[in-house]
């Protein structure tokens, strides 16, 4: 069908449906002396009358009326669905996903998302948990989250939550048979337990300072993990020295069950960030997302 038939029939099933010329063309935003010649031109291009004209009233032909009612319901679904791309594009609709670590997948995300997703009943979010660093825009992602804001000049970072703390941390029972530490030097002669990036495949450093003096301490950890989770469990069961995320471990120095060590020496560093691709337009779903998970203190 020619473009400007495609036209011409909305203008036709306007007048149809409202038998009125001049309502129609209320309704469309053009004169009533225009809308009638779009419709002779169209009965022209078909060789039959689609309306019949008195001075009183128009009503469809049997031409027209069979126009209308075969016709008519597919012009209506095209409108409709044109109407639903408007209201993704005005409204959180779709999915986003995001790529994350445990930690902030397990502290961050997954709470503050859950209450997004009950407001906006059309948006959907993929919660991929990664320790490791993810390209982002190869691996088909909205968004990630990565501590501090050192990004690619082409990312846009917010942050997401507050300043975080690291903590050296052992159980009662390997102190009941263990130096308690005083200085990092001690360490050496510690059981450690090591965390292990999956990305490099090397046991993460020890990043200690005071006083704006910092110090990477290389441990030699007899028991190594690749899981937060596990350092913690390992802490719990005795089996040495663990650098963690403050906040996981937060319930168990409150309870007793874990005692910190070297306090002074783990002071706050910027949290978690949300970045992505500054090149690329917002969507409303990812700029719900943004909002939602954005920190405010």
């Amino acid at each position: 069908m020619q473009r400007e038939t495609m036209a011409d029939m909305v203008a036709f099933l306007a007048v149809a449906r409202q038998r009125s010329f001049t309502r129609a063309a209320a309704q469309m935003g053009v004169s009533p002396s225009a809308l009638s010649h779009t419709i002779r031109k169209l009965e022209e291009r078909l060789g039959v009358r689609l309306l019949t004209r008195t001075s009183r009233s128009v009503s469809p032909t049997e031409a027209g009326q069979r126009l209308l009612e075969r016709v008519g319901p597919h012009f209506d679904e095209v409108g409709a669905e044109i109407e639903g791309l408007s209201e993704l594009r005005d409204s959180p609709a779709g999915t986003v996903r995001v790529t994350a670590g445990d930690h902030p997948a397990e502290t961050i995300l997954t709470p503050k998302l859950a209450g997004l997703l009950s407001l906006y009943p059309r948006l959907n979010v993929e919660i991929s948990v990664n320790n490791g660093f993810v390209d982002i825009a190869a691996e088909g992602f909205d968004a990630g989250v990565r501590l501090g804001e050192t990004l690619a000049q082409d990312m846009l970072a917010v942050p997401i939550g507050p300043e975080l703390r690291m903590a050296v941390i052992g159980s009662p029972a390997y102190f009941g048979r263990r130096n308690v530490p005083k200085e990092p030097s001690e360490l050496a002669a510690h059981d450690c337990i090591g965390l292990r990036f999956p990305t490099h495949g090397g046991v993460a450093i020890w990043d200690l300072e005071k006083d704006g003096r910092p110090l990477n301490v290389r441990v030699e950890p007899r028991l190594v993990v690749n899981d937060m989770r596990l350092q913690r469990l390992a802490a719990l069961e005795g089996a040495g020295l663990a650098y963690i995320m403050e906040n996981y471990v937060e319930a168990d120095l409150a309870t007793g069950s874990l005692i910190r060590v070297l306090d002074e020496w783990c002071p706050p560093f910027p949290g978690y960030h949300l970045y992505y691709p500054s090149r690329r337009q917002r969507s409303p779903a990812l700029a719900a997302v943004i909002e939602a998970l954005r920190y405010r203190e």
